[in-house]
């Protein structure tokens, strides 16, 4: 786990190994009352007195915390100074101000479970990660929580030059998570390369030479459709498209389903047994969504087709009333 948030006192450890993480939704504070109230203070001793009071009640709660054995304290609200000073002074790592979506998630990744008061901390409350540490990134200071036990939230940290590259990596990076998350929970799998699209033009072309007339030809146009994908891939990795496309045939035609074109040495070869694999629901997609378009698009051509008049668009009998000639102009020498 990352959080945007740095040690809050430079005398406290930047790592700490074997962390043991109390999770706070409590300000290390003197809490301020809900009623108005005066202290008529007399005396400088008075005055020394009533300061002592709140020093003592904030290292009463810093003890609190090293009494329940916590080495790592991230805390949702404020941290006095003071309270500062005594974590800093027993080599305890505090962060402040947390957000409440990063203490759910560093629940999550360690095991703590989020408190609201001092009064009862015990051993089980706490979590534990192998080292946190405080790090920078740019010019930004970060704790990193690291070495979890089985944690069940993590972060992955994107950076680029400009705005728009951050963009665009975030949004392939969440591409691929959807992706490795779809084969998860389908648990099933196709060869990539091109290889599935291959195979479905070859079948579908064997299939329209049972077909006559227009259906035929719509067949061998959808077949040819599918080859797009394998012609992109070698048109992009800078091979010719026409003869890798002519040797995957080739070797489909031979009953080798999965052989797909490997970008990288630029051959044709068993996609299974390199490992490039692709989720169905993915490719049941894709095409799914280009089939759905070309149809819409042909409908809307078949619209536009039929509101077109004979005869270049000019209603029968002429132009409407009023309109062209010089009907309604008479008088006019």
């Amino acid at each position: 786990m990352v959080i945007d948030k740095e040690r809050v006192h430079t005398n406290m450890p930047k790592k700490v190994h074997g962390a043991k993480i109390l999770l706070l939704n409590e300000a290390l504070e003197i809490k301020k009352t809900e009623v108005d109230a005066e202290i008529s203070i007399k005396s400088p001793d008075q005055l020394q007195s009533f300061l002592d009071q709140e020093e003592q009640m904030l290292h009463d709660m810093v003890n609190k915390v090293m009494d329940c054995g916590a080495n790592v304290v991230f805390v949702q609200k404020g941290i006095d100074d003071i309270a500062q000073h005594y974590l800093a002074k027993a080599g305890i790592y505090a962060a402040r101000r947390v957000k409440k979506s990063d203490m759910e998630k560093l629940a999550r990744a360690t095991g703590a479970k989020i408190l609201t008061s001092l009064k009862e901390i015990n051993d089980s409350d706490l979590g534990k990660a192998g080292l946190v540490e405080e790090k920078k990134i740019g010019d930004e200071a970060m704790t990193y929580v690291t070495e979890c036990h089985n944690p069940k939230a993590v972060s992955i940290i994107l950076r680029g030059g400009t705005e728009h590259v951050v963009d665009e990596a975030e949004r392939a990076l969440h591409d691929a998570l959807r992706v490795v998350g779809v084969a998860i929970e389908d648990e099933t799998l196709v060869a990539g390369g091109g290889s599935p699209e291959v195979e479905l033009a070859l079948r579908l072309r064997e299939y329209s030479a049972t077909l006559t007339g227009r259906e035929q030809l719509a067949v061998s146009k959808f077949a040819e459709s599918l080859e797009i994908i394998p012609r992109t891939l070698a048109e992009n990795a800078g091979l010719d498209p026409i003869n890798m496309l002519v040797e995957m045939r080739s070797q489909h035609e031979k009953g080798k389903k999965t052989a797909g074109l490997n970008v990288f040495s630029g051959k044709v070869v068993d996609m299974l047994k390199e490992g490039v694999v692709e989720p169905l629901r993915v490719k049941i997609q894709a095409i799914d969504s280009a089939t759905e378009a070309a149809t819409m698009i042909l409908r809307i051509d078949d619209v536009l087709s039929s509101k077109s008049a004979p005869g270049g668009g000019m209603p029968p009998g002429g132009m409407p009333p009023g309109m062209g000639g010089m009907g309604g102009m008479e008088g006019m020498d």
